[in-house]
């Protein structure tokens, strides 16, 4: 989904050509990465700073997302760059055409709600840019890209595949949902969404910034 919406590309830092060394979080596969994070928010003890640092799609993995940013600036060449993406989960429809009756739309409330009621953050990527700069990146550029959801979009990038393998545990710990409850959920919200005239989104935020060249490697 990453890639399709950013035109094919893995990061639009522009990275010198041949990064020595590269921090991957959330890389998924590693098709990429030369190192990858085990536990992002432990105390990271790397011997040597990176040339680039990615974070990619930690929505409601992370429980200090100002602390994850300053040990990526820390952990970065002068003169290094890094960047995040991540969504901002919050679904609309700039026509009206989903309504707060729709099921789509009282889940998506509801998962967000748990999510922040349980200490994680479900849209961190209206916040990237912020939490870069306040980490002390210089140059800090942002850019926001609409997801479609359903069938709707002449252009279809977004498929919603494994829906319930992400509400399966907030819905079923938090609310007590049995497993079928949730099943039954997420068939209304499939139906809904295979509807033409619901016009539903979301967004997609990348940001990227550079460590001063004046800045030390550990600070």
């Amino acid at each position: 989904m990453t890639e399709v919406t950013l035109g094919g590309k893995l990061n639009l830092a522009p990275i010198p050509e041949d990064p020595k060394r590269i921090l991957d979080i959330g890389t998924g596969t590693g098709i990429w990465a030369i190192e990858i994070v085990d536990d992002v928010e432990d105390d990271w003890t790397y011997n040597q700073p990176f040339d680039f640092i990615h974070c990619r799609m930690m929505g409601n993995a992370i429980h200090d997302w100002p602390k994850l940013h300053r040990q990526c600036f820390e952990n970065t060449k002068p003169g290094g760059w890094a960047e995040f993406i991540d969504l901002d989960l919050t679904w609309i429809s700039p026509d009206g055409s989903m309504k707060d009756t729709h099921a789509s739309k009282k889940f998506n409330s509801e998962f967000i709600r748990i999510s922040r009621e349980t200490n994680v953050e479900s849209c961190p990527g209206l916040y990237l840019e912020g939490w870069m700069k306040d980490a002390g990146f210089q140059g800090v550029h942002a850019e926001k890209f609409v997801l479609p959801v359903g069938t709707w979009p002449k252009d279809r990038h977004l498929i919603m595949q494994g829906l319930e393998a992400f509400t399966y545990a907030l819905f079923t710990r938090c609310l007590g949902y049995s497993k079928a409850e949730v099943e039954v959920i997420c068939a209304n919200i499939r139906k809904e969404i295979k509807d033409p005239k619901l016009h539903s989104m979301f967004h997609l935020h990348v940001a990227y910034g550079q460590k001063p060249e004046s800045a030390t490697a550990t600070s």
